[in-house]
């Protein structure tokens, strides 16, 4: 059955993991969940095609855990939690998840993150049914994003250095 059109559905770069992906995405999901126990994982890493056959999987979700498509795992029911146990599975962090899904090197997802996410400019909607915004999230001028990241940058060193402070 095909997935129903939803408002949201026009955002780009992302999936909204609602009902209907949660139904769809059952299976790819509790095999992620699955990884969580280190015998599943020796036994997926020993033959990933053969330990997928456990779970009612669609030929488009095998191919994508199969190729590690974690934007195309999403799209096909995949909750971004749980497909970051398969990226922790094979030893990636999920800041490199991030940054294979987005095409953009760990660096550069780490300060764009930093420096208050991507731009809602060009980025409110595929069809560009929505018209830009001059006020409050309203995009910021390449230049004050590049100043704005390297404020961020020593912020974000001294929060880290308070918590491990406040650790002992």
């Amino acid at each position: 059955m095909a997935r129903q059109q939803r408002d949201y559905d026009d955002i780009p770069g992302t999936f909204v993991f609602d009902q209907e992906r949660s139904r769809q995405g059952f299976g790819i999901n509790m095999f992620c969940m699955s990884l969580m126990q280190d015998e599943n994982r020796k036994a997926f890493k020993a033959n990933e095609a053969e330990y997928l056959k456990k779970f009612n999987l669609t030929p488009e979700q095998t191919e994508a855990v199969l190729k590690r498509d974690y934007n195309r795992m999403l799209e096909l029911g995949g909750n971004i939690y749980f497909t970051a146990k398969l990226g922790a599975t094979d030893g990636h962090s999920f800041r490199h998840l991030a940054a294979v899904m987005t095409g953009s090197t760990q660096e550069d997802y780490a300060d764009m993150m930093l420096a208050g996410g991507r731009s809602v400019e060009g980025n409110r909607s595929k069809s560009g049914g929505f018209e830009k915004s001059a006020g409050v999230g309203a995009a910021a001028k390449p230049a004050t994003r590049k100043a704005n990241r390297q404020k961020a940058k020593p912020k974000a060193k001294a929060r880290a250095k308070q918590a491990r402070s406040r650790r002992g």
